[in-house]
C-alpha cells in the first residue's frame, strides 16, 4: 500500500485577486484539516475566467511566477505540511505571458512550474490572445508525498501529454481546470459535453495504469452567461470514478488514493509494455496525407 491524501478544492470566484487567493488558502488549510497531504487548486483560481473576451486590461492580473502567489502559498504550504497545485497567470517579461502552474512541496519549497502546452482559441476561450504556449516540455515533480504529473485544462484532451508525462514517473496526474456551459444550452448539450470531457480523461487514467484528478471551477461568471460546470472528480487506473463533485457547488474533498495499484493495473494489462514505439513515428505530423 502507497497511500497518499489528494484534497481537492472547488471553488467560485470574484473579480478580487487578492480575495480569490485568501479564499483558495482558507480551503487549503481545510484541506489540511481533513487530512490531505497534496492539494490542487482549479486553473487560474485567483481570478474570474478573464478568457472569454480580448482585453489588453486583463494583462494587469499576470504575476512573475515564483512570484507573490506562491510565496503566499509557500507559507501555507509549510505551514500546513502540504503539497499545493497552483496555477497561475504568468508574467515572463512585458508582452510574454503563459498559463502556468506551480508546485509547492510540504515544506514550502517551490519545486519548479508547467506551461500549459495546448492553448485553445474559441468562443468565450480566447486564450491564445493571452498565453505563448508553453516551452518547458511535460513535467513530472518529485514532492514529499509522491511523483505527480501537472497537465492544464485543454492538455486534457491529448492522449500525448499524459502518455509522455505518466512515462516520465508520474504516480498521478492532475489537471487544473477552467471549463464550463454557456447558460443557452440545453440540457441534452450540457451531458454530452461534461461526459465527452471526464470520459477523455478516464481514458487517460486506463492508457497509463495511473489515478487522474480533475479539479474544475464552479459558479456563474461572464455576466451570467457561462456557468463553470464543476464536476471535479478522480479516476483510478482503470477509470472507475471514485469521486465526483456537484456542478454547482463548492466542495473541499479529500480522498486516500493507493498508488501502489498502478503496477497491479499495469501488469494485468500491460499497455506500456505492448507498445510499438518503432511504429509511432507519424504521431509527429499534422495529418497524413494519402500522397
Amino acid at each position: 500500500m502507497r497511500n497518499i491524501n489528494i484534497g481537492l478544492v472547488q471553488m467560485s470566484c470574484t473579480a478580487n485577486k487578492a480575495e480569490n487567493l485568501e479564499k483558495a488558502i482558507t480551503k487549503i488549510r481545510e484541506a489540511a484539516q481533513k487530512g490531505a497531504q497534496i492539494v490542487c487548486l482549479q486553473e487560474l483560481f485567483t481570478s474570474l475566467y478573464f478568457c472569454d473576451e480580448e482585453q489588453y486590461e486583463n494583462f494587469k492580473l499576470a504575476e512573475p511566477v515564483p512570484g507573490p502567489s506562491t510565496e503566499a502559498l509557500g507559507k501555507v504550504a509549510k505551514e500546513t505540511g502540504v503539497v499545493i497545485i497552483a496555477s497561475l497567470f504568468e508574467k515572463r517579461t512585458e508582452g510574454l505571458y503563459h498559463n502556468t502552474t506551480a508546485v509547492l512541496d510540504a515544506d514550502g519549497t517551490y519545486l519548479g512550474k508547467y506551461r500549459k502546452m495546448h492553448i485553445p482559441d474559441d468562443p468565450a476561450y480566447y486564450e491564445k490572445f493571452y498565453f505563448t504556449p508553453g516551452d518547458l516540455g511535460y513535467k513530472a515533480f518529485k514532492t514529499k508525498f509522491g511523483t505527480i504529473g501537472v497537465l492544464i485544462c485543454w492538455d486534457q484532451w491529448y492522449p500525448e501529454a499524459a502518455r509522455i508525462t505518466a512515462l516520465m514517473g508520474a504516480e498521478i496526474l492532475f489537471y487544473p481546470t477552467a471549463i464550463g456551459w454557456a447558460v443557452s444550452q440545453d440540457e441534452a448539450t450540457n451531458t454530452e459535453q461534461y461526459n465527452a470531457w471526464q470520459t477523455m480523461q478516464r481514458s487517460h487514467a486506463v492508457a497509463n495504469g495511473v489515478h487522474v484528478v480533475s479539479v474544475n471551477r464552479t459558479g456563474f461568471e461572464q455576466n451570467g452567461a457561462m456557468q463553470f460546470w464543476g464536476g471535479s472528480f478522480v479516476a483510478n487506473p482503470f477509470g472507475t470514478i471514485l469521486y465526483q463533485a456537484a456542478h454547482d457547488q463548492e466542495e473541499v474533498h479529500v480522498i486516500t488514493l493507493d498508488t501502489a495499484k498502478t503496477d497491479q493495473y499495469r501488469t494485468h494489462w500491460p499497455f506500456l509494455r505492448d507498445r510499438r514505439i518503432d511504429s509511432y513515428q507519424p504521431i509527429t505530423k499534422r495529418y497524413i496525407d494519402e500522397d
